[in-house]
């Protein structure tokens, strides 16, 4: 046809609507006794309605007329915004004739009293009932676009959108761009659509939602209670004086600045701790069973390990105050009654140990008895923490990713420019000289594609020179290219490249016990490898989105993922199945650890939260903040699991109470930093000499590498402090789990590590451009 617009793309059957398929009847139904007329030829005569006043047309059947006249000459925009515009209007009863309402529905009016009733709510009341706002606004959005009004839609999220940005900027980002009927198919639209929402009140607050709808006009009463009874699945639980919908606990978490959603709310089949998600009841839904206990030593390692414990509390007495190292391994390595069960060897298979293994964990048992010991909260002060900083220069916003190596000797960076470079941390020569020239950093080059995480083997300090080898042996590194490559330390080359993954790997982290590790990609998957095989030993797959995170369970029994959509899962390893999910972040989870002795997990995003989860029954601990907007990067626990200290994208380190502090103490929660200064220390030159520079033109003669590395200790301050940027103050509620924080000289913080001796390292890169 010409001058007519090409139909959008879609299915072209007449059937075919944003109602649905339409059912063709073999002879023409009466409504309200009038048949429906021929689509074309000469018109047949219309009966007249029984029981009516003389001889007509009804509106529904003239509708069908022009539906029907538009599905066969093509024009299916027109089409479907006449089903949905007809579809809206109900046939009036005889002697009932009333005006159709005109104009848009009145979502934004209504909402804006719903938003204007929870502001005004009773205290008591208000923090749940404003829990309803964000499904009230997401499926009135959904609505509106679905009918076509495009512009009352834009609207309506334009004046309220900001109220929820905190929580749910993932979701606000992805309905955005839902303009019309057609994008309906957006994961983000589709997981509304298709399932209905959940929330729990209690029962006062369910009867006070409700009197407020019984408030309403008409029109407004019913768009509400259709969005209530089509897309809510709303929970009537029962006040007590020790839950979480006492009035106590709701006035205590508004005090505590911690209004955030209920662990079970949100959209059902993301059961928290339940990965699971199925709604069959013939698939079982209980938590599965986890051994969450240490993994017991191999006999003959344990043998050697408790003779060569004997020699060594024979050589050097212990104290007349302190264990002997004997005594120590029995406290550690043998199972007490009140221990949770752990893993078996036979359900981990591991290579036949070797001396060097042994040698690890005689260093540990002797790490544990002469560390500094991190006590829990008393007198309502943190404990201290001290930290050391380790800063680069020069960097050009290159650094991707940081880790350092067990033994606190080597620190290793990835790139941008595709390459790798390892750094001693004392400035001590590393490898070969060049040029006659000590050097204490060392590149590595084979990726074609940003190195997006690297990862030191499992080692440890050695304490002497005729001490078993404890330091670190391997290097892993993934990138954009989507391979994973083995380093060899000794050699500074490459020994083995991992593929699998099917575009960028994000992630990759060894197992706590060497020999396997796992990797996370922008495939959805997380995978499980092993050294000695060039194939994936385990695949991973579940999340909806990018696996992002990835890390370990301590007894190497289980591995964690996080993905972009926003949930958590944990996996056995044994048999790769998914045993537990956890769903509560509103925003891209960025960081994972597990605490040491195997029972929680910590979570933290983009928006500056930590979640901590009870990975026994699933369920969430707490929720921390205190970090401003742009992210934690890292997250690591101290050798007792009662502290946590994370760093990130606003250039700070905090440390955590992660038991918590009495409850008087939580209305103290400041909005300010604290804050301890950070000392100048040595640099080390990080030049390679000769080699291109990441970055340059990479032609011959180019300028050497000027990456330099600076080192500063921090003493841990109990408490919280004045902030000394008072901007950072503003951006964030600090809640009183914190115990310190560490301002760095505008330096985000990429990684941080609590070493075996309690002692924290982190490191960043100087970017004074970016802190302004």
């Amino acid at each position: 046809m010409s001058g007519q617009t090409a139909p959008s793309p879609g299915p072209r059957s007449a059937s075919t609507g944003p109602n649905g398929p339409l059912a063709t009847p073999t002879s023409a139904p009466l409504v309200n006794g009038v048949a429906n007329a021929p689509v074309s030829g000469t018109s047949a005569p219309v009966a007249a309605p029984s029981g009516g006043g003389g001889g007509g047309m009804s509106q529904q059947n003239l509708n069908q007329i022009v539906i029907d006249y538009l599905a066969k000459k093509g024009y299916h925009r027109t089409e479907a915004t006449l089903r949905a515009e007809s579809s809206n209007q109900e046939i009036p009863k005889d002697g009932d004739i009333s005006p159709a309402p005109k104009g848009p529905p009145r979502y934004y009016e209504m909402f804006a009293r719903l938003r204007a009733w929870t502001d005004d709510a009773l205290d008591i009341y208000k923090p749940e009932v404003k829990r309803l706002l964000w499904p009230m606004f997401i499926y009135s959005y959904l609505s509106l676009v679905k009918q076509f009004y495009t512009k009352d839609a834009k609207m309506l999220f334009q004046k309220f959108s900001e109220d929820f940005r905190k929580e749910h900027e993932y979701d606000l980002r992805s309905i955005e761009k839902i303009t019309l009927p057609e994008h309906g198919e957006d994961k983000s639209a589709k997981l509304y659509r298709d399932n209905k929402y959940r929330l729990s009140l209690s029962n006062s607050a369910f009867i006070y939602f409700m009197q407020f709808l019984e408030s309403l006009p008409q029109a407004g009463f019913r768009l509400f209670i259709e969005i209530v009874e089509k897309h809510l699945d709303l929970r009537q639980v029962e006040r007590a004086a020790d839950d979480r919908y006492s009035f106590a606990s709701i006035i205590q978490r508004g005090i505590d600045g911690q209004d955030m959603p209920a662990e079970d709310e949100g959209i059902p089949g993301h059961r928290p701790g339940n990965a699971i998600s199925s709604t069959d009841p013939t698939v079982g839904n209980n938590l599965a069973t986890l051994k969450l206990g240490k993994l017991p030593l191999d006999k003959e390692v344990e043998e050697d390990v408790r003779g060569d414990l004997m020699d060594l509390d024979l050589a050097v007495p212990p104290r007349a105050d302190q264990p002997s190292l004997v005594q120590v391994h029995e406290q550690i390595n043998i199972k007490q009654e009140d221990e949770d069960e752990g893993p078996t060897r036979a359900e981990i298979p591991f290579p036949p140990s070797t001396a060097r293994d042994v040698a690890l964990e005689v260093q540990k048992i002797r790490e544990n008895r002469d560390r500094v010991k991190i006590e829990s909260r008393t007198g309502g002060i943190g404990p201290g923490v001290s930290v050391v900083m380790y800063t680069f220069h020069n960097t050009h916003d290159g650094i991707c990713c940081l880790d350092f190596s067990g033994d606190n000797n080597l620190v290793a960076a990835g790139f941008h420019d595709s390459y790798i470079r390892v750094w001693t941390l004392d400035g001590s020569p590393l490898g070969q000289p060049v040029n006659g020239q000590p050097q204490n950093s060392q590149r590595l080059v084979g990726h074609s594609g940003p190195v997006y995480a690297v990862s030191f083997s499992p080692s440890s300090w050695k304490p002497t020179p005729d001490s078993g080898s404890t330091d670190a042996k391997w290097l892993l590194s993934s990138s954009a290219d989507g391979s994973i490559r083995l380093w060899s330390i000794d050699a500074f080359a490459c020994v083995v490249v991992y593929k699998g993954h099917v575009g960028p790997v994000w992630s990759v982290t060894w197992g706590p016990f060497g020999h396997y590790f796992a990797s996370a990609g922008h495939d959805k998957t997380a995978r499980i490898w092993m050294t000695d095989h060039i194939r994936n030993v385990r695949f991973l797959a579940g999340h909806d989105d990018d696996v992002d995170v990835v890390a370990w369970h301590p007894n190497s029994s289980y591995v964690f993922t996080a993905s972009s959509d926003k949930t958590v899962r944990m996996w056995a390893l044994n048999n790769g199945n998914p045993v537990r999910m956890f769903t509560g972040h509103t925003s891209m989870i960025t960081a994972l650890s597990c605490s040491r002795n195997g029972k929680i997990l910590a979570s933290a995003d983009d928006t500056g939260v930590i979640l901590l989860w009870d990975l026994g029954p699933g369920r969430l601990l707490k929720k921390m903040r205190g970090h401003g907007k742009g992210g934690i990067w890292s997250l690591s626990w101290s050798a007792e699991s009662t502290v946590l200290v994370s760093g990130g994208a606003d250039c700070t380190v905090r440390t955590w109470d992660v038991t918590g502090p009495a409850k008087e103490a939580a209305a103290t929660a400041a909005k300010t930093d604290g804050a301890a200064g950070v000392g100048p220390g040595g640099k080390a030159d990080g030049g390679a000499g000769g080699g291109a520079a990441g970055g340059g033109t990479g032609g011959a003669g180019a300028p050497a590498s000027n990456i330099n590395l600076t080192a500063g200790t921090a003493g841990g301050a109990p408490g919280v402090g004045p902030s000394v940027h008072k901007k950072r103050g503003k951006d964030a509620v600090v809640t009183s789990d914190q115990i310190s924080a560490f301002l760095t000289k505008q330096s985000p913080v990429y990684h941080v590590k609590f070493t075996n001796m309690n002692l924290v390292i982190a490191g960043g890169a100087y970017l004074p451009e970016q802190s302004k």
